[in-house]
Formats: structure tokens, C-alpha cells, sequence
């Protein structure tokens, strides 16, 4: 306001170009939200703003600053919570162990596992992984300069090959020509900086919410409810941190 002021103290061609340049703006930020009408009518596709991820995610502020809390969103697009999410993370991380490289790195890593996300468009799944690459590695590289290892921001990229799925959350099938049933790896921390990968079915994971008349297969906690414990698909041995890339060769 105080500079729309301003601007007709200089006259109404000043204030003209204020309004012009004003309205653009305004208009690169609704396009943000939309890239295509075609999009929008084929896929639902519409980003939700900075804003309102903010205010979701200040919903459940205390699981976004929680290291190994982990997040799933189903129609993840270009990645505008997980990427809000991992901004928090890593500023705790940065706060509880920015003096250690180390400590950085291992936690850094944990947090990174932690974000998961689906969506149908192949497109969208390249730009989510780039971007969630892109914070990590700025992160990195701005906390340690010449002595960030390259190791770290490699092993990022590629957990984030496993995290980001090209697929369908409706079906929980991938979407490129072998459609297969999704399948999400879990990363845990154990001994300092080892890693502990499986791999699990995303379907068997949902399947724990149908009802089974089997109830002989079912354990129970001390309070008598149902608790579900998956089976993984595939395990794979322990292995450091900075080396999760290299289990599969």
C-alpha cells in the first residue's frame, strides 16, 4: 500500500506499470497452481500454494520436525510438502548437529528417507526428485563447503529414486509400461551409521484396514487391539549410510 502510494506521487504512468507489474505477478503465482487446463481435465492436477502447505503442515508441526517421522503423499506432484517437510527436517538437523559432518550427514540421510511419494505423472516425479535433491545437496554443500562429500548427496539421490514412485496411488501399480505393484523401501537407522533396508508391497501395507475373519493370524497388543506387523518382500544386509546406493550391485 505504502508503495502504490508512492507510485502516484510519480504520476499515472507510474502507477500504471505498478498495476501492470502487480498483476502479473499475481498471475505467475496462479500459474503455479496450474500447468495446463488439459492437466487439470485429464489428471485433477492443480498444486496446492506455499501458504496453505504451510498451514496443513503447521497441523502436525511436532511429526514435520521429527527426523525419522515419516510422510507419504499419494498425489505428490512437483513436490510442494515434501519439499516444506524436509525443509523443517533438515533445519533441525542442522540445529541439533550442524557442528559434526558426520552427525549431519547420517541424520541429514535419515530425514531424507522418511519423505515418500507417488504420483501418475512421470514429469512430476522427475521435477519432485530434482527439487528434493537440489535442497538437500544446498543444504549440504552450504553447511560444509570443499569437505561435503559427494558420497552423501549420491546416496540422497538415490533413496529418493526408491521414495519417488512414477505410479498410480489408486490402483498401487507403477505407471510405466511394466505396472507393477508398487513397492516402498523402508530405511532404518542402526549402530551409528548403518542402514537397514526392506522392501514392502504398498497394497499389503494397506491391507491391514480390510476386515479378515481370520483372526488367528492377528497379534495383539496389551490392550487387546489388532496390531499389524508386515512382512517385507526383500531384505537386504546392513550397510553404511553413505554406501545404500551400492547394496543392490
Amino acid at each position: 500500500m505504502i508503495l502504490k502510494k508512492l507510485m502516484r506521487g510519480f504520476g499515472g504512468n507510474a502507477l500504471k506499470h505498478y498495476n501492470e507489474a502487480s498483476d502479473k505477478m499475481n498471475s505467475m503465482a496462479q500459474e503455479k497452481q496450474v500447468v495446463s487446463k488439459k492437466r487439470v481435465a485429464d489428471h485433477g492436477e492443480v498444486f496446492t500454494g506455499k501458504r496453505e502447505v504451510n498451514v496443513m503442515l503447521d497441523l502436525v508441526k511436532q511429526e514435520t520436525e521429527r527426523i525419522e517421522s515419516r510422510f507419504l503423499e499419494p498425489a505428490c506432484g512437483t513436490g510442494n510438502f515434501l519439499a516444506e517437510v524436509l525443509e523443517r527436517k533438515l533445519h533441525v538437523v542442522e540445529t541439533r548437529y550442524g557442528k559434526s559432518q558426520l552427525e549431519y550427514e547420517r541424520n541429514a540421510i535419515v530425514a531424507l528417507s522418511s519423505l515418500y511419494g507417488i504420483d501418475i505423472l512421470e514429469d512430476n516425479v522427475m521435477e519432485c526428485r530434482k527439487r528434493l535433491s537440489d535442497i538437500f545437496d544446498q543444504k549440504h554443500t552450504c553447511l560444509f563447503k570443499e569437505k561435503a562429500k559427494q558420497e552423501c548427496c549420491h546416496a540422497a539421490r538415490y533413496i529418493l529414486q526408491k521414495n519417488i514412485i512414477w505410479g498410480d496411488a489408486l490402483d498401487l501399480k507403477t505407471a510405466d509400461k511394466h505396472n507393477k505393484p508398487i513397492v516402498f523401501s523402508e530405511w532404518s537407522p542402526v549402530n551409528g551409521s548403518m542402514l537397514k533396508r526392506r522392501d514392502f508391497c504398498f497394497s499389503h501395507l494397506l491391507a491391514h484396514g480390510k476386515k479378515t475373519e481370520d483372526r488367528s493370524q492377528l497379534c495383539f497388543s496389551d490392550l487387546g487391539e489388532d496390531v499389524f506387523i508386515p512382512e517385507p518382500v526383500k531384505e537386504y544386509p546392513l550397510t553404511h549410510f553413505l554406501k545404500v546406493a551400492d547394496a543392490e550391485k
